[in-house]
């Protein structure tokens, strides 16, 4: 996988309404392949902050737990990540 795709999914993955689903799609990568990603790519203490947010159940990132009324994947007022990076506006 390439760096830029790896940082999309990592962008998705973090995006509250972005279903696995979502990602499956586009990029073939089951939920257990997205977790292991994230466990590789970010540090300990981002990872753990990641799953407790995704367990929680603020996140809609099953979906058929999800509001029905959402119905974009990303928020437009999220931030872009490149090379495991958050960008600055």
């Amino acid at each position: 996988m390439e760096q830029n795709d790896r940082d999309r999914v990592i962008e998705m993955a973090w995006e509250d309404r972005t279903p696995f689903e979502a990602i499956r799609l586009q990029f073939g990568l089951s939920e257990s392949a997205v977790i292991a990603l994230m466990r590789r790519e970010l540090k300990r203490s981002s990872f753990n902050l990641w799953r407790k947010r995704v367990n929680s159940g603020v996140s809609q990132k099953h979906a058929k737990t999800r509001n029905p009324d959402i119905a974009r994947f990303k928020c437009s007022l999220q931030r872009t990540i490149t090379l495991n990076k958050i960008s600055k506006r």
